[in-house]
């Protein structure tokens, strides 16, 4: 299937407090995928191992960002105009 399969799965728990219940608590791969397939969605391994590297990118994004503004300041701090 695709990321965007798995981000449609995900976000029917916002509007569905028994899927949101089911995934509130650590699951195994198997019964991720498994409660996937019982709402319809036909995800695999491959989709949720791309959505952690997606999510560790974003992370690692925002991380150097935040670095970058903090380094930012120190020079405006420095640098006497």
């Amino acid at each position: 299937m695709s990321l965007s399969q798995l981000d449609q799965f995900l976000s029917l728990r916002e509007s569905n407090p028994l899927l949101s219940q089911r995934l509130a608590s650590p699951l195994e791969l198997e019964d991720f995928l498994q409660l996937a397939r019982e709402w319809g969605f036909q995800l695999t391994e491959s989709d949720v191992l791309a959505a952690q590297k997606r999510a560790m990118d974003q992370g690692s994004a925002a991380a150097l960002q935040r670095a970058q503004a903090e380094e930012s300041r120190r020079l405006r701090n420095f640098i006497h105009g």
